[in-house]
């Protein structure tokens, strides 16, 4: 999601949740995964089209940013939706 490559840990991101039927998943991150589910509800993340919607979403911008020149397996607390 974020362009990095991926490091040691890996989490397995649903793009359409699983409580919407959705069975294909996506490696990330795990800041990563926290920070989609910290800006997102599921309802909201199966309205989004995919992870290129995802990446371009307002919402995580200034998160993508700033992790952009991180190290892949960099961790730090995540923040929730203002």
């Amino acid at each position: 999601m974020c362009g990095r490559p991926l490091g040691h840990r890996v989490e397995q991101h649903h793009p359409v949740p699983k409580s919407q039927g959705g069975r294909d998943t996506v490696g990330v991150h795990p800041i990563c995964h926290r920070a989609i589910h910290a800006q997102f509800t599921n309802a909201e993340l199966a309205r989004i089209d995919g992870i290129a919607a995802l990446r371009s979403h307002p919402r995580l911008a200034a998160f993508l940013k700033w992790i952009a020149n991180k190290p892949p397996d960099f961790h730090a607390p995540t923040r929730t939706r203002q």
